[in-house]
């Protein structure tokens, strides 16, 4: 019996393994795809043994590093499901972003998913599989780091351009639009500003920001037979923030109108 196999990109961070960790509910195989292999195999030995958990160094966007991580993945079975999860930020403003770093943030917020999906695209047809991009708020808000966001809002008119084009196939395209996460990268920031978390849930209406696992569930959802009629949508996981800021509510509610 053929296995069934869960692409992850940037699997080595901590929402990355959280997803990884998820979908081996439902996958008999789950490849962890990062560009720091030592790390991705550092976390795979954590989630179980290694035939189930395999470690991938790969450059999301090298076309040849891609091609490689397909080979694998054909060796050991047919993928039901991408997540596109490779992904980061850089410039805080618009004015400090160069060319360089807009050319960059979109290479891997962006095309990379392009690129994972093309190289995915036949076993992808063959297993009537699903795709999750992991986009973010950013790319539906104006919430700084520019180039990220553009990338991102980009990487949201790509699932609806798969989900259209592909729903013929059986293909399933969704993103996930996560919030703030509590990660590692979360930790350090509050290591040098404890309040750093008090200051941010105050946006957020459940008073609280998101967990990697929140993260995880949302894919699984999407990912798997439960969803099976959705296609084309873009979940946002973060804790109510794009509904209405819980702030600035709280200020317009306390003050007077005419």
């Amino acid at each position: 019996m053929t296995k069934s196999i869960a692409i992850v990109t940037g699997a080595a961070g901590d929402i990355g393994a959280a997803i990884a960790a998820r979908l081996a509910d439902e996958h008999d195989v789950v490849f962890l795809a990062d560009i720091d292999a030592a790390a991705a195999a550092a976390v795979a030995s954590k989630l179980g043994p290694a035939d189930r958990f395999v470690a991938a160094g790969c450059d999301v966007t090298s076309e040849a590093s891609i091609a490689e991580l397909v080979r694998r993945a054909a060796d050991a079975g047919i993928v039901r499901t991408l997540v596109n999860n490779a992904g980061a930020a850089r410039a805080t403003s618009l004015h400090e972003t160069t060319p360089e770093i807009w050319r960059a943030d979109n290479a891997l917020n962006l095309e990379a998913a392009f690129l994972c999906f093309r190289a995915f695209e036949p076993m992808l047809k063959a297993s009537k599989g699903s795709v999750v991009n992991i986009a973010s708020v950013n790319g539906m808000n104006v919430f700084g780091h520019p180039a990220y966001s553009a990338a991102k809002a980009g990487l949201l008119h790509f699932t609806r351009l798969v989900a259209v084009e592909y729903g013929k196939f059986g293909i399933r395209s969704n993103a996930v639009a996560p919030g703030t996460v509590k990660t590692q990268a979360w930790e350090k920031r509050a290591a040098a500003n404890p309040n750093v978390f008090e200051e941010a849930r105050r946006w957020y209406p459940l008073q609280r920001v998101v967990d990697p696992q929140d993260v995880a569930n949302a894919v699984a959802f999407l990912a798997g037979p439960l969803a099976a009629a959705i296609s084309g949508v873009c979940l946002p996981v973060d804790c109510g923030l794009t509904a209405g800021q819980a702030e600035l509510a709280r200020t317009f509610s306390q003050s007077e109108h005419y």
